[in-house]
């Protein structure tokens, strides 16, 4: 499983639309897409328009190749685009291990 974590920072006074948005994205086209597995979204405490969002593919290849050349990548950034400060920082990770609840 590869992990995509997506740090995002959103222009204050947004973060309820786009915590909206960011649902909706989710829920109407990132959940669709080939090989998605899941996410998990993390608000900033400190900075409390920072996101940290994690998305869980099943191969590198399902989020890079399948999903960013598809027709479904310009509708997810439609969602949230119109509320981001910056452009996203995005790295992908290996899942190594989790912690047993």
């Amino acid at each position: 499983m590869i992990l995509e974590l997506v740090d995002l920072f959103v222009h204050d006074g947004t973060q309820t639309e786009f915590d909206k948005a960011l649902e909706q994205g989710l829920h109407n086209v990132l959940r669709h897409a080939k090989g998605f597995r899941g996410y998990r979204i993390n608000k900033g405490i400190e900075q409390n328009t920072r996101y940290v969002l994690m998305n869980y593919w099943e191969t590198l290849e399902n989020h890079t190749v399948d999903f960013r050349g598809s027709p479904a990548f310009p509708q997810w950034r439609a969602y949230i685009t119109p509320y981001l400060a910056k452009p996203p920082v995005v790295e992908h990770f290996h899942v190594a291990g989790e912690l047993a609840q």
